[in-house]
Order: structure tokens, then C-alpha cells, then sequence
């Protein structure tokens, strides 16, 4: 290898209930101050390439969420979060896996409040010590109810438009059973949706969460397909965050009230809201869950590697 064309890159991967999150310690680009929205314009535009090294193949896998730590003026630090094809708004999953990767580094010394800031708004964490995390989100609202879509090869689909930090589109009525052999059905079915709500009306959105009831002791069980084609191994925070703003506009879920929301894999997240705007329907969502560290890794990044910059 020639020395002088590598550099490397600290890691600390983690999983959430299933779902892993590669947290940048060191070696990741200097976005130079200003705020997130600034700071991921500026990661977008000039380190791309920096993205795709992290998550991609051969490092990464499409099922991995990247996270790049930054300096902020308004809270304790600043955040992104990136995947197989792009950029998040936000990541419940992995700020919980944030969270716990700071405490495991030493960053944390004690159970508390740690303050961030995301391109999409600012929200708090809460770390209890061991494994468990809170976490409070944006803002979250359904912008749309009981949305009918007419989905090629599929038939009508109705669901709801919803904000949680990311755009979701819920569906209940779907005629699957949400299971681990169904992943390939499941995946074909919400990418299909995706593609109609798109083309119909709502190009936002970039992540499709199907419903179904509870089979390990949960209000419900769902499945998310994420941007890039994969599903979410956890019940997705932002996705959680998402279900809990039509809970609170349909009045099936009351202010403090609990949610334990499944993922195909039976890991679960608790969560509940409390009232920003009941008359605008907006929410401020709450979620409990776990994470543990699994890698603690230096990448190395060979720029006379073909495949330095990860496969697209």
C-alpha cells in the first residue's frame, strides 16, 4: 500500500434494535462551522464520496447508518446522519446509538440530558446509564390522512402522510403478514408504494412504514423501507415518531400515554408525545430504547484502491 495515498478513519459501530449506526470519531471532513442545514449542504456538495466510503460496500452495507459528529453553538454538539444513497434528516435509531457510543468512548460521565443539533431541528437526548436512552424528537404532524393511491400491480393503497424527522407514508390495510420470510414481499410492496405516492402527489416522501398487530407484546409490529431500499432492523425512531403524530390526531393514543412499537424483528422502542399544537396537530415524540457497541474500527481509505470511495 503507498502510505502517502491513505488515510484513516476511526469508527465506533453500534447496533439499535438491530439496526446499526457507524458513528465518525475521527478523520471525517471539516464542514467549518454554521448551522447543520449549512454543514450538510457543504458535506453533500464536497464530501459525498467521504459518505459513501463510510456505509458503502466494501466497508459498509446498505442496511448501515452513518454518523458524522460536529461542532454547534446552540447545543452540545451537531450531527448527520447518512445512508447507502444520501442524507437524513434525522435518525432516532442512531442518535440512541450516538448516544451510546459517546458513553462508551468516555464522552458521558454520568446519566443525563446531551443536547443536538440536526439539519431538520434541534432535539435532546436522554442517557440512563448501561444501554438505555431516550430520546426527544422534532416536531413531528400528519400532513395527510387516509391518502388512496392507485399502486401498479398492487391495486388501491390508502395510508397517511406523516413528519417525524424524516417523511413516512403509514399504511395499515396491506394484505401482508409482517414476518421475516415476507422481507422480499414486504420490500417489493413499499417500494411499489413509494414509486405511486411519489409520482401522485407527494415526492417527499422516501420512507414507506406497513402496520400490523403486535406479536411481541407491542401495540403494533411494523415494517420500514428506507431511502435506500433496505428495512429498517428497529421499530425506527422517526418512523415511531411518525405512527405517535396519527395516534395523537386520531385520539387513540393520550398526551403521556404509552406506544410500544415492534419491528419485524421483535425489537421494540416505547414511546409517547406530549402537545406542541393540538389545534395544528403537532406533537413533540418521546422514544425509549437500547443500544449496544459491537466495533470499535479504523477504515482505511487507499486512494489507489478502485473501489477506494466505496460501490455505488
Amino acid at each position: 500500500m503507498n502510505g502517502t495515498a491513505s488515510r484513516q478513519i476511526r469508527v465506533i459501530d453500534s447496533h439499535t434494535g438491530g439496526e446499526p449506526t457507524r458513528v465518525v470519531i475521527a478523520g471525517g471532513p471539516e464542514l467549518g462551522g454554521g448551522t447543520m442545514a449549512e454543514q450538510l449542504a457543504l458535506f453533500e456538495d464536497r464530501y459525498d464520496a467521504f459518505r459513501s466510503a463510510i456505509v458503502n460496500e466494501p466497508r459498509g452495507h446498505d442496511v448501515l447508518v452513518g454518523a458524522l459528529l460536529s461542532e454547534s453553538s446552540e447545543s452540545d454538539a451537531g450531527i448527520l446522519f447518512f445512508n447507502n444513497v444520501g442524507y437524513l434528516g434525522m435518525c432516532g435509531h442512531g442518535l440512541i446509538g450516538v448516544v451510546i457510543t459517546m458513553a462508551h468512548l468516555g464522552r458521558i460521565k454520568k446519566p443525563g440530558t446531551i443536547r443536538f443539533e440536526t439539519p431538520v431541528g434541534k432535539v435532546h437526548a436522554i442517557w440512563h446509564g448501561g444501554n438505555a436512552v431516550s430520546i426527544v424528537n422534532v416536531p413531528s404532524y400528519r400532513k395527510a390522512a387516509n391518502i388512496t393511491l392507485n399502486v401498479p400491480g398492487i391495486g388501491s393503497i390508502t395510508g397517511d402522510v406523516a413528519w417525524g424527522g424524516n417523511w413516512f407514508f403509514l399504511v395499515k390495510e396491506h394484505g401482508k403478514t409482517l414476518a421475516l420470510k415476507n422481507v422480499e414481499q414486504l420490500t417489493d410492496l413499499s417500494w411499489r408504494i413509494r414509486q405511486a405516492l411519489n409520482a401522485q402527489g407527494f415526492p417527499e416522501v422516501d420512507h414507506v412504514e406497513l402496520f400490523a398487530k403486535g406479536e411481541a407484546g407491542g401495540h403494533s409490529r411494523n415494517f420500514v423501507l428506507c431511502p435506500g431500499k433496505a428495512y429498517d432492523r428497529s421499530p425506527c425512531g422517526t418512523g415511531t415518531s411518525a405512527k405517535l403524530a396519527c395516534l395523537a390526531a386520531d385520539g387513540t393514543l393520550a398526551e403521556g400515554g404509552q406506544w410500544i412499537q415492534e419491528s419485524i424483528l421483535g425489537s421494540t422502542f416505547r414511546g409517547s408525545y406530549r402537545w406542541i399544537d393540538r389545534a395544528k396537530g403537532i406533537i413533540e415524540p418521546s422514544i425509549h430504547g437500547t443500544a449496544f457497541v459491537t466495533a470499535d474500527s479504523t477504515l482505511i481509505l487507499n486512494e489507489t484502491d478502485p473501489f477506494c470511495w466505496g460501490i455505488r
